[in-house]
């Protein structure tokens, strides 16, 4: 199998649209599937960037899938946080008759999908606040909503003639290392999910978190197959390739996604950015450039993009000085919401930032926006059919 999520079809990167990148990894995957052989391709969650994804990015879904199939593997997609699970379930049930299987909905926890001799269990992204009480959860956190979804795994695992297990999550499990490019799932420390829940399964196959890494045995993040973010500038993109033919713990082996453009970090004075034969490999990449000078350029931008003409973030720590705020253009872009509206705040009145409060209120303010756009657009929500119908 191939393990792989969060593609974010129709994403930009600080305003450059990524569908060149997107497409070169999907023409990648295919080869890969043709030329390994694979029996499915699975896909944990946020599909899409948004949940109203424009035409020409549908199109782009509904092509690939076409081709996986015809390679011969049958496709699993499971709904992330940013996916709406009403949009992206539409059909699943015709759909499976030719290889794509999409599980957006809560009565599908607990029936697999079969691959050979191997039980994939799909889980789509789990709202605390509109799932726990349908699945039985003692709390509303995503660790109760997610053990009572595996609970139901285990009920089927028990009962089902299969050979080894495969569950799919999109959440943020606790030792797991972020990028600024992931979007809050919840405020506090609610969100977070331990390894442990996964138990009894062979191979756990996660989504959510951008950067490819193991939180425990068996229990993977693939990240995402493109950067989003100067965060992962170092990250080495690409899928795990699940190998369940033999005994014991799975053979899993890293496959290189293409890069279309690296991304580089540069930090100096203009001059030193400007000759420096040290920074000649960036002249190709995606820059974020931080300069140190005492005193801004003039016309800073206009002269690194002469030698750098892909920089997309230039930022400013002049020597000596102390920066008290960031700009707002950096915080809309590796902030969390509540931390933006509290820089505003910060902002608005001269330095004075939000006491305990206040950012409580700012806090319930946003949690309550997320989940309004949950209920209204079906964002994540993974609700039943009859309740996402009505």
């Amino acid at each position: 199998m191939i393990h792989t999520s969060d593609w974010h079809l129709g994403r930009a990167f600080h305003q450059v649209g990524l569908q060149g990148a997107q497409s070169a990894f999907l023409d990648h995957l295919v080869e890969v599937v043709r030329a390994e052989s694979v029996d499915a391709v699975l896909v944990s969650g946020d599909v899409y960037d948004r949940a109203l994804p424009a035409p020409d990015t549908v199109a782009m879904l509904s092509d690939v899938v076409e081709r996986l199939i015809d390679a011969g593997a049958a496709v699993v997609l499971s709904s992330g946080n940013h996916d709406s699970a009403i949009r992206l379930g539409f059909a699943s049930r015709v759909l499976e008759r030719s290889g794509l299987h999409i599980r957006t909905s809560l009565d599908d926890i607990g029936r697999p999908v079969l691959v050979g001799d191997v039980a994939v269990h799909p889980l789509p992204y789990l709202e605390p606040s509109l799932t726990a009480g349908r699945l039985g959860a003692t709390e509303r956190t995503h660790a109760s909503v997610l053990r009572a979804a595996m609970d139901r795994v285990r009920g089927s695992l028990a009962t089902g003639s299969h050979r080894r297990s495969v569950v799919m999550a999109h959440a943020f499990v606790t030792g797991g290392a972020t990028s600024d490019s992931e979007r809050d799932i919840a405020v506090g420390g609610v969100a977070a999910v331990p390894p442990a829940v996964f138990d009894g399964v062979d191979y756990a196959a996660l989504g959510h978190l951008h950067g490819r890494q193991e939180v425990a045995e068996g229990v993977r993040y693939s990240g995402s197959p493109v950067a989003m973010s100067f965060s992962e500038a170092r990250h080495t993109k690409g899928s795990w390739l699940v190998d369940l033919a033999g005994d014991g713990a799975p053979a899993v082996h890293f496959v290189a996604a293409p890069v279309e453009r690296p991304l580089a970090l540069l930090r100096g004075t203009l001059d030193e950015l400007l000759t420096g034969r040290e920074h000649a490999a960036a002249e190709q990449a995606w820059c974020q450039v931080t300069l140190t000078d005492p005193l801004r350029p003039l016309g800073a931008m206009e002269r690194l993009r002469e030698r750098f003409p892909h920089t997309l973030d230039l930022r400013f720590a002049p020597t000596g000085s102390v920066t008290t705020m960031s700009a707002y253009a950096a915080s809309l872009t590796e902030r969390s919401d509540l931390d933006v509206c509290c820089d505003f705040l910060t902002h608005v009145r001269g330095g004075h930032g939000a006491d305990d409060a206040e950012r409580q209120l700012l806090a319930e303010a946003v949690e309550g926006a997320r989940l309004g756009r949950s209920h209204a657009e079906g964002e994540g929500s993974a609700t039943g059919r009859r309740s996402g119908a009505a």
